[in-house]
């Protein structure tokens, strides 16, 4: 029976009760003596992480200012369990028409800027650092036939 008596002797007074005589402001007002203290983030929650941008190969760079891009991706198989190639085709922004097809592009999201596009294309230079290797064969060995003819004789 404390319980009970001692709810009975604890009166919360209120200026919207009947008798407000007495107000909340000792309970409204924080008390200036007590150390504040920033509130921690729960160690449970997960962190917050940014969408992250997509690579693929230029399909088609006819339309102005635009370029399709195929992202392939791995994912498992429903029912097999194996991973299969998923592909889809992505519109990418590409303000001054630099990137052609067959380049390997990056694509970083973007405020929509049409009904398709959502993204920028971003060329990615090639990992030997030079553009292409038209003049000699795979192994940088040049070609016999790229030689000038006295050469070859």
């Amino acid at each position: 029976m404390s319980i009970a008596s001692s709810l009975q002797s604890l009166k919360l007074s209120s200026p919207f009760l009947h008798d407000g005589s007495t107000s909340l402001s000792r309970l409204s007002k924080p008390n200036s003596s007590l150390p504040c203290q920033p509130l921690k983030s729960p160690a449970f929650l997960p962190p917050i992480r940014a969408m992250k941008s997509l690579q693929g190969k230029v399909v088609c760079a006819t339309n102005d200012k635009t370029v399709s891009v195929e992202v392939v991706r791995l994912a498992p198989h429903p029912k097999y369990k194996r991973r299969v190639r998923k592909k889809k085709k992505f519109q990418a922004h590409d303000p001054d028409n630099q990137i052609q097809v067959g380049d390997i592009v990056q694509l970083e999201k973007s405020r929509p800027i049409s009904k398709t596009k959502t993204f920028f294309a971003v060329p990615i230079p090639s990992k030997n650092g030079k553009p292409g290797n038209e003049e000699t064969g795979e192994l940088g060995i040049p070609l016999e036939s790229n030689q000038p003819r006295e050469q070859q004789a």
